[in-house]
């Protein structure tokens, strides 16, 4: 049943004719009795009788006129609710940069400007928060991919661009010469190394084997690890080479090499399910992601990207 043939039949309980209900609402009285007759035929039961020259409500049609001044109320407190301050639980799934970078830093002034809105907090990798977030498990996905290998799922939700970093290989700092032209440049010098890939995403071995397919060769990629930290230990130990973000200050030891033609660039987003996004609550916290990302992000941080 449609609210306003509600709101109609509600009138002509409160007003007794139709003329009277059509200059309460401002319409006609043809556009009155279509209203009842479209909500008789959704009800399968018959709303109205003749009494004299006009009609009156049957028993049913007085008490879906009950009905209707509770159901009208509670859509009302509803819609009033809808643009009153934002209320509720923003789930969110994120990776440890963008939660500690861009979620973390805003739950204070969310708790000023909006303290009705909570927030919690679960780490996930993209592939996972993707995941929950298409199951509705969470209302907001933190996530991110290369710009070598996008992640097509994307464009499946509404999405708030965060920031851009371009990544560079870490390798031991006597392993160094001239600094090569081009990324593949790069890898071929490196091409008998052991590589280094993440043990909770696959877009950073993809984007390893792009690279290397463009020099013509398979990059072993012996280990997986999913912190930026241990990343380094590896490199440090002798025991592989893998990507690291540029704007990331390496332990002594190891070098980062830039890579460019082409650049390998880490893109990050915040993600809902389409539409979603309008809901208050998920709405205020997607503005201050907004304007916390519109400042430099550092990636010097442990785990990765």
């Amino acid at each position: 049943m449609e609210t306003r043939r509600l709101e109609v039949l509600l009138e002509l309980a409160r007003q007794g004719s139709m003329r009277n209900v059509a200059d309460t609402l401002g319409t006609t009285t043809s556009t009155v009795s279509q209203q009842l007759a479209a909500l008789t035929r959704e009800t399968g039961t018959e709303l109205l009788e003749p009494a004299g020259r006009g009609v009156r409500l049957t028993p049913a049609g007085r008490r879906l006129a009950g009905h209707a001044e509770s159901i009208l109320a509670a859509v009302n407190a509803a819609t009033a609710e809808l643009h009153s301050e934002p209320v509720g639980t923003v789930r969110v799934a994120g990776f440890a940069t963008a939660v500690r970078k861009v979620l973390m830093p805003i739950i204070s002034d969310l708790a000023l400007s909006h303290p009705r809105v909570k927030v919690e907090v679960r780490e996930h990798e993209p592939d996972e928060a993707l995941a929950l977030l298409a199951a509705d498990t969470v209302d907001l996905a933190l996530t991110y991919d290369y710009n070598l290998a996008p992640d097509g799922r994307g464009a499946a939700f509404d999405s708030v661009p965060l920031w851009s970093t371009p990544w560079s290989l870490g390798v031991p700092d006597h392993d160094i010469g001239a600094t090569p032209a081009s990324a593949p440049e790069v890898f071929t010098r490196f091409r008998d190394h052991d590589w280094i890939g993440n043990s909770r995403n696959r877009a950073d071995e993809e984007v390893l084997r792009l690279i290397a397919s463009m020099a013509d060769f398979e990059p072993k990629i012996r280990h997986q690890a999913d912190s930026l930290d241990l990343v380094e230990d590896l490199i440090l130990a002798g025991m592989g080479i893998g990507l690291l973000p540029a704007d990331r200050q390496p332990p002594r030891g190891i070098i980062l090499l830039p890579l460019t033609q082409p650049d390998v660039r880490v893109r990050a987003f915040a993600r809902a399910r389409r539409g979603n996004s309008t809901w208050p609550a998920l709405a205020a916290v997607l503005e201050h992601i907004r304007r916390k990302s519109a400042a430099p992000v550092q990636s010097n941080q442990g785990s990765s990207p």
